[in-house]
């Protein structure tokens, strides 16, 4: 480590190292992670598990050749909130269970016809705007955990926001070293402080739990309804999960998407997410904070990461440790989710910026224009039982007029080419 010696894919760490890095690999997913199930409303035991085996499954599919962490995917957050709000978690998980499967159909796709058709249906300057969609939709979910939009502010919520985000904030830019790459698990330790100094964490239920059990397991329901407001999001993901794989190819110094393959890689993220929803946990998503870590530490052994994930299951299964996390208060909850939405929002401009789209260029200063304003719009498209709206809506949006745009551009048409 002190020589910057770099540890490859295939290469055996010494346990003396293992176990440290592997720590190091399940606390820099741990933080993002859990969120997803706060916001859902479910014990995050069931995540921790499904996160650990997840990842175990990509490893195998992948034959040990691509280097990746599964956590929980936040592209879900909007739809399945529509789907929960409506139906309940349970055909929430009926809708993962179908992204899941259609994912691994989109796998074989990509196995017999390579991925070119995927700018063609979301081209960067229509991507850009859906990614960053998942994030701002969000804001006011963070805004009312923190309890800035009650009627009258507690100062108790507010300090502990305040403290929550100020440290996630700083520490993104001050922290050095191992700190910098758990800048957001520091942040959730230091809010849960302040509230336990403000008053506002009850330990009850943490001295009722038992020390070992069982992850709180659940099986889907199906609706077309809530299907169909979900499954636009496979598109957002396997995008995503292009992207990663392209950035840890980078890393590693191989062509990740030739060896093992892409469709290898795709195959094992979305079959985690369908057994995720089949025992009801939540989508899975390979995780940038990990290969964050890869490239700060240069070490990219697929038996650290197999390590972290046999740690998150081992802490699944520890009552009390999950019954801890689940009582972090809303206030800790929504300062971490000012930075992670935001920071949702600006990667999907990175990815505009990435790409050097040019809005010089009608058709692409048309397509995020029109993709922005149908998903904060708040207008909502039915379909029988079906309804479409906010990012969901813009995607489906944006995937018609690139879908036009190309047929335009075969008739020569168009007056930009």
């Amino acid at each position: 480590m002190e020589n910057q010696r770099i540890i490859q894919v295939e290469d055996k760490v010494p346990f003396n190292l293992l176990v440290p890095l592997s720590i190091q690999h399940m606390f820099a997913m741990f933080g993002a992670s859990i969120l997803v199930p706060f916001i859902f409303g479910i014990n995050p035991a069931v995540v921790l598990f499904m996160n650990g085996v997840g990842t175990l499954l990509f490893i195998g599919v992948t034959k040990g050749k691509a280097p990746a962490y599964l956590g929980s995917s936040f592209a879900f957050l909007a739809p399945a909130g529509v789907v929960i709000s409506n139906f309940g978690y349970e055909y929430a998980l009926g809708g993962f269970v179908a992204v899941g499967f259609c994912g691994c159909i989109l796998a074989f796709i990509v196995y017999k016809f390579g991925t070119e058709w995927i700018e063609v249906v979301l081209p960067p300057a229509a991507m850009g705007p859906v990614v960053a969609l998942i994030g701002l939709e969000l804001s006011g979910s963070a805004a009312s955990n923190a309890g800035l939009l009650d009627e009258v502010l507690d100062p108790r919520k507010t300090i502990v926001f305040v403290l929550t985000l100020g440290t996630a904030v700083f520490g993104s830019i001050l922290f050095r070293k191992f700190f910098s790459v758990i800048p957001i698990l520091i942040a959730v330790i230091v809010g849960y402080v302040s509230a336990l100094a403000c008053g506002i964490v009850d330990f009850a239920e943490v001295a009722a739990a038992p020390v070992f059990a069982l992850p709180n397991f659940s099986t889907p329901k199906f609706n077309l309804e809530a299907i169909m407001t979900i499954l636009p999001v496979l598109l957002v993901i396997t995008s995503e999960h292009i992207g990663h794989q392209v950035v840890t190819s980078k890393i590693v110094g191989r062509d990740l998407l030739k060896d093992p393959g892409l469709h290898r890689s795709l195959f094992g993220d979305n079959f985690s997410t369908m057994i995720s929803g089949l025992i009801g946990s939540v989508p899975t998503t390979t995780y940038g904070e990990n290969i964050g870590v890869m490239a700060i530490t240069r070490v990219y052994s697929v038996r650290v990461i197999a390590g972290a994930a046999v740690l998150s299951i081992v802490c699944s299964f520890i009552g009390k440790f999950s019954t801890l996390i689940s009582t972090i208060p809303g206030p800790v909850i929504g300062g971490i989710s000012f930075l992670l939405y935001g920071m949702i929002g600006t990667s999907g401009l990175r990815i505009l910026v990435d790409s050097r789209v040019d809005y010089g260029n009608s058709r692409n200063l048309a397509l995020t224009s029109v993709i922005f304003v149908t998903g904060l719009s708040g207008i909502a498209v039915k379909f029988g039982n079906v309804q479409l709206t906010g990012m969901v809506l813009a995607c489906v949006t944006g995937m018609i007029l690139s879908l036009v745009f190309y047929v335009l551009d075969y008739f020569k048409l168009t007056n930009d080419q």
